[in-house]
């Protein structure tokens, strides 16, 4: 809004200049010291509202004014006031602030609050507000008065309030920081040391959730290669909204050379059940049916499983079960009391059949539900092979094989000869035929002699 140029009194002038909801004057007045100062009226171009004269020891022309000018029929409204923010618990952020002062007497107030870069917007009436976030970064929330719900209506200024992580090189602080809730019984946080950390740090870690009435010490710390660790119970309980809550996790040192860090673990991800356990197995007009034992502390509808049958003349067959397993088959109509049924068909009862079943929480009730459980321990079912036959045929094979070998080298030594028969040594065919004759000749002469 431009500046806007006022007489107040004879050729006294003020200039005043709009800032939102406040503004500044500077006039050619002078006014003393007072416990109770003036306030003079002004009406002008559209502009209505009231100056407050600060008292001043003394007169050089200008004076400070604290003033509240607001356009015809505008509902923007002062800016709060006494804005603070406070932790609770490990995680818990409270903002608190007082009504403007100087609001209008007509106006029902409500309050605009966000975080930085406009998220999470509110409108309540309420002169608070407070968030579960982990203090690893800084967060701030600004806060505005209006008169009415509607997003539209421009606020007054927003006043804003900031809190800072807690002190510390955060290249000290854990990386890695997760947690599982194991079978809704236990949960299980894992993290990796600092890269500027000391390798005999001792880490403790600290949890709290709505059930607690104080923040409690993890007393299980561990050691895993190269994580550490720590797991502390946290067993559901029978109120529905427990789920709804979160539980928050701090990790420090106990000397303090590390900065802590923080974790908010929503109850309803990174659940993690405990392997089924399988009952019965059984064949019925070519099919197979597996029973099982579900996890305690769920509900069915709640889980997703998945079959795997490893058949000893084909291939691993694996059998995603997400809706409620249950088998209508009088083999398995007693005890089906958590208990779940599948049939896998198309499998042979004359092989060996290995079975394994393995969980998951699914989207129904559970943000998380890419956490699978361990496999449950193999179950088998169909003719299993005689291991006497095999040991027999074992030790009879290689003989078998062995007396065919030497047969067939002995038969094939005689085939040669008859093929290829053995070719006759001239020399030695010579000797026979000239041999005796030269004797005889010899011998003759001799005689004549």
């Amino acid at each position: 809004m431009p500046p806007h140029l006022a007489n107040l009194n004879n050729n006294k002038k003020v200039v005043l200049v709009e800032t939102g909801s406040c503004y500044v004057a500077r006039a050619d007045l002078c006014l003393l010291t007072s416990s109770n100062p003036p306030a003079l009226a002004y009406h002008s171009d559209g502009i209505v509202g009231s100056l407050a004269l600060l008292p001043r020891l003394g007169c050089r022309g200008a004076i400070s004014v604290h003033c509240n000018f607001h356009p015809l029929g505008s509902k923007t409204q002062p800016p709060v006031t006494n804005l603070s923010v406070s932790v609770e618990n490990l995680c818990t952020v409270i903002w608190t602030w007082n009504p403007p002062e100087g609001a209008s007497p007509n106006c029902s107030l409500w309050y605009f609050s966000h975080f930085g870069d406009q998220q999470d917007k509110k409108i309540a009436p309420e002169t608070h507000r407070s968030k579960e976030v982990p203090l690893n970064e800084r967060i701030c929330l600004q806060v505005g008065s209006q008169c009415s719900t509607n997003e539209s209506e421009k606020p007054s200024i927003l006043v804003e309030k900031c809190i800072s992580p807690p002190e510390g090189d955060p290249d000290s602080a854990v990386t890695e920081l997760q947690c599982v809730w194991h079978n809704l019984s236990y949960m299980k946080c894992s993290w990796l040391p600092g890269r500027n950390t000391s390798p005999d740090t001792n880490y403790t870690l600290y949890y709290w959730h709505s059930n607690l009435e104080k923040i409690h010490q993890c007393e299980k710390i561990y050691t895993d290669n190269q994580y550490f660790g720590c797991s502390f119970d946290l067993t559901k309980v029978k109120d529905s909204s427990f789920e709804k809550n979160s539980v928050q996790i701090m990790v420090k040192d106990n000397a303090g050379k590390i900065r802590p860090s923080f974790k908010i673990v929503p109850l309803t991800s990174r659940v993690k059940p405990d392997p089924p356990h399988i009952k019965k197995l059984f064949f019925h007009n070519g099919n197979l049916y597996v029973q099982w034992e579900d996890p305690q502390n769920f509900i069915s509808r709640c889980l997703s499983y998945e079959v795997e049958v490893n058949n000893s003349q084909t291939e691993t067959l694996v059998f995603n079960v997400k809706d409620e397993a249950k088998c209508q088959n009088p083999e398995f109509e007693r005890n089906m009391e958590n208990t779940s049924c599948f049939m896998v068909p198309g499998v042979l009862p004359d092989t060996l059949n290995a079975v394994r079943i393995r969980v998951k929480t699914n989207e129904f009730c559970y943000e998380d539900d890419k956490l699978w459980s361990n496999w449950s321990q193999e179950m088998t079912i169909g003719k299993k092979r005689n291991p006497t036959l095999y040991i027999t045929m074992l030790l009879i094979v290689p003989v078998i094989v062995a007396g065919a070998i030497i047969v067939l080298l002995v038969y094939l030594k005689r085939l040669k000869i008859i093929i290829f028969p053995p070719i006759p040594d001239p020399g030695k065919i010579f000797k026979e035929m000239f041999g005796d004759q030269n004797d005889d000749t010899l011998t003759l002469f001799l005689q004549n002699i």
